[in-house]
């Protein structure tokens, strides 16, 4: 038997989530200003972004 349930995130929960997001986006946009690559996930596997970027 499996059970699921439906939960409300806390607001502690939120705040900390929307801070994370904001961390990433702010990384990400001074990686991309310096001209370093990043590795992120498109959903199936790593994928290298930006203008540094190794080759496969």
């Amino acid at each position: 038997m499996i059970a699921t349930y439906e939960t409300i995130p806390s607001d502690r929960s939120k705040r900390i989530l929307e801070n994370l997001k904001k961390t990433v986006a702010e990384t990400l946009e001074r990686k991309r200003k310096l001209g370093q690559y990043a590795v992120i996930w498109d959903g199936k596997k790593p994928v290298q972004s930006g203008a540094d970027a190794p080759n496969d």
